[in-house]
């Protein structure tokens, strides 16, 4: 049951920022049909809550596969909103709240995706960005080494690396209403997994692998996600 009230939920966000957000949608490389095979979605420049208006570019294949098989990592700070919250605990499968540490929750996270049809969703930052350009402790934004855990843990498949234009214009972080009827633009690429981590040495040191991730998808960030402005 609580995989028809997923889709359901998603499905309605898609239309709903269909018909409320113009999202444009620029693939960065050619893929073959790019949105198969998908096993971790990871959304670069993270920078509102609103960020579900992506969905408005994404089939309803992979809405239904998040419902039955989804995982995502939601921070417990966010999960503990009275209303967002309620709303983000139902965008998967599993929604597992997790701390900044590298804990049980986490542990809990890398043992969901043992399922060899997980898909994960990802947000490599772990926090959003503010209008200084900056997160909430005025520290600059920077890649987490969540991610490498999870391609290790999840070495098939592909990974899809968004590259969101940025949303303050929408919503920023600490605004209470959106402004609708705006246009966003998300850079995307897909990648082969087992290709990705052999090139950054993935089946060597984990930290050594972890500091090669994070340096990679901060150039990649840094070099694609303001192309459009």
């Amino acid at each position: 049951m609580r995989s028809y009230i997923v889709f359901l939920l998603l499905f309605s966000i898609k239309v709903a920022a269909k018909a409320l957000c113009r999202v444009r949608l620029e693939w960065l490389r050619e893929a073959d049909d790019p949105w198969s095979d998908l096993r971790v979605l990871a959304l670069l420049n993270h920078t509102s809550l609103f960020e579900p208006v992506f969905l408005a570019v994404v089939p309803s294949r992979v809405l239904w596969h998040l419902a039955t098989h989804g995982v995502v990592p939601l921070a417990d700070k966010t999960a503990a909103r009275p209303i967002l919250g309620r709303l983000f605990l139902l965008i998967a499968k599993h929604v597992v709240p997790v701390t900044r540490e590298k804990d049980d929750t986490w542990e809990e996270v890398l043992r969901q995706v043992q399922d060899p049809e997980a898909m994960l969703i990802i947000l490599p930052e772990g926090r959003m960005m503010r209008r200084t350009g900056l997160d909430l402790q005025g520290n600059p934004m920077t890649i987490r080494g969540g991610i490498a855990d999870i391609l290790r843990a999840m070495p098939d498949g592909r990974l899809f690396i968004g590259y969101s234009g940025g949303l303050h214009h929408i919503q920023a972080p600490g605004e209470r209403f959106p402004r609708p009827f705006r246009s966003a633009w998300l850079g995307a690429e897909v990648v082969d997994i087992e290709e990705y981590g052999r090139e950054l040495g993935g089946s060597e040191c984990a930290e050594t692998f972890k500091a090669a991730v994070i340096e990679d998808l901060t150039r990649r960030r840094d070099a694609y996600c303001y192309r459009s402005r």
